[in-house]
């Protein structure tokens, strides 16, 4: 009888500890199937394109004779092309005809193009980018390598205008550089460089940014 008895006390504390083990698991397991939504990253999601795209409003840069431009007009891939100014100032596009360009702003030659646009699409939406600046150009002349135009397409010092044409030839007075450059009111002005002085530290202030329509000669 006492071993009977012993034998049901073992086998009730085995199960009791195996429900304990299964109890302690529940949770554990529930937590799992009940993961906290928070703690699940979310898909994400593209945020909504500009349906016009970023416009490109430029109201400093005047265009001018043989830049190259890209007009875009949104959901209208027919009307959307790279074309450049012709030497009168002039583009053309399909429904809108030819159009003056020269002197206009980009963000003025938009707006032209999407007036004239109403006549066929409702609320137009134009962009125009300079893709190439063209118009803008320096001039350097005399004792340089290759005389001649160049772009100002990037800000451009006369150490680098002087590089661009292939530095100085052999009897250049470089000593003797200046730049002649039309002020506000038409006048022209005179600057000098002093090359010798600029190159050994003595006036960097010599060493200006050129401005479209500048010369720099070299005696």
């Amino acid at each position: 009888m006492k071993r009977r008895l012993g034998l049901y006390i073992k086998f009730g504390i085995l199960c009791a500890a195996v429900s304990s083990s299964l109890m302690g698991q529940a949770p554990a397991s529930g937590q799992a199937d009940r993961a906290d939504p928070a703690a699940v990253p979310a898909a994400s999601t593209p945020a909504p394109a500009d349906a016009s795209g970023n416009k490109a409003h430029d109201n400093s840069f005047i265009i001018g004779n043989d830049d190259r431009l890209v007009v875009n007009v949104w959901k209208e891939p027919e009307l959307t092309r790279t074309i450049p100014v012709r030497s009168d100032g002039k583009i053309s596009l399909p429904l809108v005809g030819e159009l003056a360009a020269a002197g206009r702003t980009p963000l003025q030659l938009e707006q032209d193009i999407a007036a004239r646009l109403k006549d066929y699409i409702t609320e137009p939406e134009v962009t125009v980018i300079v893709e190439q600046i063209n118009s803008q150009k320096f001039n350097i002349l005399g004792q340089v390598g290759r005389p001649g135009s160049y772009s100002l397409a990037v800000a451009t010092t006369v150490l680098d205008a002087i590089a661009a044409a292939g530095g100085f030839r052999d009897f250049a007075k470089q000593k003797g550089v200046y730049i002649l450059r039309q002020d506000a009111k038409g006048n022209e002005i005179r600057i000098p460089f002093n090359y010798k002085e600029v190159i050994q530290g003595k006036n960097p202030q010599q060493n200006i940014k050129l401005e479209p329509r500048d010369t720099i000669v070299v005696p």
